[in-house]
């Protein structure tokens, strides 16, 4: 069995401050894995610091399969490989490891607030009295809302709400894993293409 090891851009820099991020992608991943053997999930901190978590990675632990999961902060357009996006893209620059391949860099795009809008039923559980569903995006592909709009869409859809306040990025990390991941599927491709590559590269 090979072990699986996802860094996971986000989280703040201490193992408390991280702590929600990690229980929050493990139960998510545990939804989409079912009986399934479980990886094991690394909060990073900064963009720039998981990448470099995840390079050291690689040869720190040679004999597992080590996964990279970041927001891709832009739009990729179809069919751009996703070393392409982080090598060209402004205030990144990665170039792709030795051996590394496709699989292993994932994307939620353009944020991970866009897997949180992929699913209103879980938002509307969480906040309760004052969440206004409507403020949210209509449109089904999630992935083209710029990130910008996804705070803005957020901020609307839960300022009025009574006990959780406002959105706040400590908020996602406690979401993520309350999402269904059937219907994040639906909503992202890049979503799809992750839990895909995690599915196989687990056994039962």
């Amino acid at each position: 069995m090979v072990a699986v090891r996802i860094y996971v851009e986000g989280g703040g820099s201490t193992r408390k401050e991280q702590e929600p991020l990690r229980n929050g992608f493990a139960a998510l991943f545990a939804k989409v894995l079912g009986t399934r053997s479980k990886p094991t999930v690394i909060a990073c901190g900064p963009r720039k610091e998981a990448f470099n978590d995840w390079k050291c990675a690689l040869s720190s632990y040679p004999n597992a399969l080590c996964l990279l999961l970041v927001d891709s902060e832009d739009a990729v357009p179809a069919g751009t490989p996703p070393w392409d996006h982080v090598r060209t893209r402004k205030g990144d620059g990665w170039d792709k490891p030795d051996g590394a391949t496709d699989d292993q860099l994932h994307f939620m795009v353009q944020a991970m607030e866009a897997w949180l809008i992929a699913d209103p039923d879980a938002l509307a559980t969480h906040y309760g009295q004052g969440f206004k569903r409507s403020a949210l995006p209509a449109r089904k592909d999630v992935e083209a809302i710029p990130k910008a709009q996804l705070y803005e869409a957020l901020s609307r859809a839960t300022k009025d709400t009574k006990t959780k306040g406002a959105y706040d990025k400590s908020h996602g990390f406690l979401l993520i894993g309350h999402l269904d991941p059937n219907k994040l599927r639906a909503a992202s491709k890049h979503a799809d293409r992750f839990f895909a590559t995690l599915t196989a590269a687990t056994s039962t």
